[in-house]
């Protein structure tokens, strides 16, 4: 009889073994495939069918793959395959939380007349996208001095003459202080004393950028001045996360969605294909052109043919899953399905960085909290 040390070391080598077993082929379907039905979703056990649905790192290896479809300066669509909906939700949480960029925080108020409140015109100073790639600066904290690693400044002083038409305040008012803050803290003490301001600039920061660090857009309008109001202030950007505030996160948007299945179980012919092609609002089906039939049973003596005409998927990565197809009589010739381990990623990037570095710096942050928690583990 066996001892019990050799059953456990039998049972680990037959792993292999079970690995290796298939499914029939609706099982496997639906252990690949979402269904997207009005039912419930069905549930299986596959480990007691002998199957190993984990995820493991030799899968990972083998089946993950990034396929690029769109990329501009300022948004990209890419594929993204072999991984579960856990990792591309991780993405897209880090991308919009945990990426970091420069925002305006600070406001030193010196002259706003206008109708807009302090209050409200800081916050929209604070979105305005900065062109300034934060992997150059450093985070400050409470103790810290604004100096020219860690802190940009910019000045605003726009008025409207009286007498004069109502101008637009644009971002492009904004002017960059390389030298660092103009405004000081309190007289000097004595007339030979150095005026301090509010920031503490070792050098100029044209010393150490390439380009100059103003706004990405400059036709964002920040207010309108009547005649007689002026606006002057000093404002002091810093590095910062959006899971801080909103004004740090590097993307307008970062989404994904599952690849769309959309198979058709029976041809759908005639005045059915019509309808289907016109039922779908972003034009998924299309109208294939089969010929001429003869309507007669003899073709020698046919006189009267009939246009023949299918409905086919033509987009089917179209398919946004609204469901209006399985709705029309036709709909239970029609199966929608989603891949699971294939997913649409849309990345729209802020200005601040392209949307291939945000990705980027996305999987090193990922990366760094990986190895974080095998550190503590460890």
């Amino acid at each position: 009889m066996p001892k019990k040390g050799e059953k456990k070391a039998k049972e680990v080598d037959d792993v292999p073994d079970q690995q290796e077993k298939k499914l029939p082929d609706y099982l496997e379907l639906q252990r690949t495939r979402v269904s997207c039905k009005a039912d419930a979703p069905i549930h299986c056990a596959y480990a007691a069918m002998g199957v190993d649905n984990s995820m493991s790192v030799e899968k990972f290896r083998k089946n993950f793959k990034i396929e690029i479809n769109r990329l501009t300066e300022d948004d990209m669509e890419f594929d993204m395959i072999g991984v579960d909906a856990s990792i591309a939700n991780a993405f897209r949480r880090i991308l919009i939380a945990e990426v970091p960029t420069m925002a305006i925080e600070k406001i030193f108020m010196v002259d706003n007349t206008s109708v807009i409140a302090d209050e409200v015109l800081s916050h929209r100073l604070g979105l305005i996208p900065l062109d300034a790639d934060p992997r150059r600066f450093e985070y400050m904290s409470e103790n810290d001095v604004p100096n020219e690693r860690n802190t940009i400044v910019y000045k605003l002083h726009v008025s409207c003459e009286k007498g004069s038409q109502r101008i637009t305040v644009k971002s492009g008012e904004l002017e960059w202080l390389p030298e660092g803050s103009q405004l000081n803290m309190s007289s000097p003490a004595q007339s030979g004393d150095k005026q301090k301001t509010f920031t503490s600039f070792s050098q100029s920061q044209k010393e150490i950028y390439e380009k100059p660090l103003g706004v990405k857009f400059k036709d964002i309008t920040i207010a309108r001045l009547g005649p007689g109001q002026a606006i002057e202030l000093e404002a002091h950007a810093v590095k910062g996360v959006g899971k801080v505030h909103a004004k740090w996160s590097p993307v307008a948007t970062a989404w994904y969605r599952m690849l769309p299945e959309v198979v058709l179980l029976k041809e759908i012919e005639g005045d059915d294909a019509e309808e289907l092609v016109k039922k779908c609002p972003v034009n998924v089906f299309d109208i294939e052109d089969l010929g001429n039939v003869c309507t007669r049973n003899t073709k020698e003596t046919c006189t009267t043919f009939l246009s023949r005409k299918r409905a086919v998927v033509a987009k089917p990565r179209a398919c946004t899953l609204c469901r209006e197809c399985v709705m029309c009589p036709t709909g239970e010739h029609i199966e929608l399905r989603r891949v699971r381990d294939h997913f649409i990623f849309t990345i729209e990037s802020t200005g601040a960085m392209p949307p291939e570095v945000l990705f980027t710096e996305a999987v090193k942050i990922l990366e760094e909290k990986c190895e974080r928690v095998i550190a503590e583990l460890s």
